[in-house]
């Protein structure tokens, strides 16, 4: 079988309501890159807009663990400038 071929449908519905909720809980608008440089190495997380509204602070090197929510981008913004991260310019979105 070619590794590129589809996978098959989970023989375990119960499996599969997880796989399902999973994957809703990972939907997201846009997500900012913002960093620390007084650091060295320079420490990374990420603000992310999440479909449902909400906001979250993110660490990539603890396998995106969410750290800090809010339901306004001003909220999170200001967490994140009193700890003195600056934002890397741009913002990453969804594929389409």
């Amino acid at each position: 079988m070619s590794s590129l071929a589809p996978d098959r449908a989970p023989q375990n519905p119960e499996n599969a309501k997880t796989q399902i909720t999973i994957i809703e809980e990972n939907q997201w608008e846009f997500a900012e890159i913002w960093v620390d440089p007084w650091l060295s190495p320079p420490h990374i997380l990420m603000l992310v807009k999440e479909q449902s509204g909400k906001f979250s602070i993110q660490n990539p090197a603890e396998n995106y663990k969410s750290i800090f929510t809010s339901d306004t981008y001003e909220e999170s913004q200001m967490w994140l400038l009193e700890d003195k991260y600056e934002r890397v310019t741009g913002r990453f979105g969804q594929p389409e």
